[in-house]
């Protein structure tokens, strides 16, 4: 059985330090609680990458990255992250409010997601949308 549904995330970001000053802010928060940075190769078209490692141990981890790209440009992709509980949810928003997040909604109840559904809806720097989301009910697939 897998042990990890997904390896990594690697986002776009036009500006990698201020995204870094942001995200820094509340990806701890989150169990992101190791980085590092790499600079890109001398024949890479992207630009540098930064990281945020989840507590891996000895084994590998899951990871949130960015890559700088000048010409990046948001869509209507959103990234969610999970928190165990509504107060943790409250709590990394106040995170993202203090760190310049845009576009802010909530927390609140979305009932029209699912049962319980407690999250708080905001944009990064660059535009980039995400969420930081708790399900009292989980959804289980059949």
């Amino acid at each position: 059985m897998k042990t990890r549904l997904f390896d990594h995330i690697d986002l776009r970001v036009k500006n990698l330090e201020a995204a870094i000053r942001f995200y820094g802010k509340f990806l701890p928060q989150l169990g992101f609680v190791r980085e590092r940075h790499e600079p890109a190769p001398a024949d890479h078209a992207a630009g540098d990458f930064h990281t945020f490692y989840s507590a891996g141990g000895d084994r590998a981890s899951e990871f949130f990255g960015f890559t700088e790209d000048k010409n990046h440009q948001p869509n209507g992709t959103r990234i969610a992250f999970w928190a165990d509980t509504r107060d943790e949810v409250d709590r990394v928003a106040k995170l993202v409010r203090e760190a310049g997040g845009k576009a802010l909604e909530g927390p609140e109840i979305c009932v029209e997601y699912s049962p319980g559904y407690y999250a708080f809806f905001f944009e990064d720097p660059d535009g980039n949308k995400l969420e930081i989301c708790c399900r009292e009910s989980p959804v289980i697939a059949q």
